[in-house]
């Protein structure tokens, strides 16, 4: 049995993944920092008779991770793959200032992944097996005005993804992915507190028809479910009418 972690577990993309890995037989360790919504979804996973802990955690708290990881590693003896999921959207113009929000997307979309990857490295090393699958968006390939600071961020996920590649595919068999969602039903949208970008994304809320979590963990079980020898470097999942 593999076991994977999952950030940010506690809905959308990160709970379809959670039930759409524990259906192929993982067992599945949720993080995030509800932990009332982590026990649910866990409770959910084990009357299905599937094997799920959860453990709360913030990733940009790097101890919060290591945490995670040590939990791993006692309830099921290994780390496998990591779905490194957590991340915020607040989108806003740049003349508008919202420099607080700037820097807590740095926060959690930068130094939350790299939190991450290092809680999980040393097992994977160790072992010499192991697959990174770091979310992503279309926003890594294409910046989009509102965006500036959010593309920033998943172009860094982009250049961190292909790095694990490179440096570490080789010596220790650790692979590495990025899914590329498009416009997805999730709470991402929550977090936009500035009103102009919600005027200017109207259009496309009203002629867009946005995928489910559900789309998304399916491309994810693709990625982690090929054979030791072939690697998914990334994979781009948008609805079939979004042309940006």
């Amino acid at each position: 049995m593999k076991t994977v972690i999952i950030t940010g577990a506690s809905s959308g993309i990160g709970e379809a993944t959670a039930h759409a890995l524990a259906a192929e037989g993982y067992a599945v360790v949720l993080s995030a920092r509800s932990i009332d919504k982590l026990d649910k979804l866990k409770q959910d996973l084990v009357a299905k008779g599937f094997k799920a802990i959860a453990v709360k955690a913030d990733v940009t708290n790097r101890a919060d991770m290591k945490a995670v990881a040590k939990a791993a590693v006692d309830e099921f003896g290994k780390i496998d793959v990591l779905i490194n999921n957590a991340g915020i959207m607040p989108l806003s113009f740049l003349k508008n200032l919202h420099e607080d929000e700037w820097e807590n997307t740095i926060d959690v979309n930068i130094k939350g992944v790299m939190n991450s990857i290092g809680a999980v490295l040393p097992a994977m090393m160790a072992q010499k097996d192991g697959h990174i699958v770091n979310i992503s968006s279309i926003a890594g390939i294409e910046v989009f005005a509102s965006g500036a600071v959010y593309c920033g961020t998943k172009y860094a996920v982009e250049a961190i993804t292909e790095g694990i590649r490179k440096e570490l595919s080789l010596p220790y068999n650790i692979r590495a992915t990025s899914i590329r969602p498009g416009a997805v039903e999730t709470n991402l949208l929550s977090t936009v507190t500035d009103d102009e970008v919600m005027t200017a994304f109207q259009p496309m809320f009203e002629s867009v028809k946005f995928l489910k979590s559900e789309d998304i963990a399916r491309a994810i079980v693709y990625a982690v479910n090929q054979d030791p020898n072939v690697s998914v470097d990334h994979i781009c999942v948008r609805p079939s009418n979004q042309l940006m």
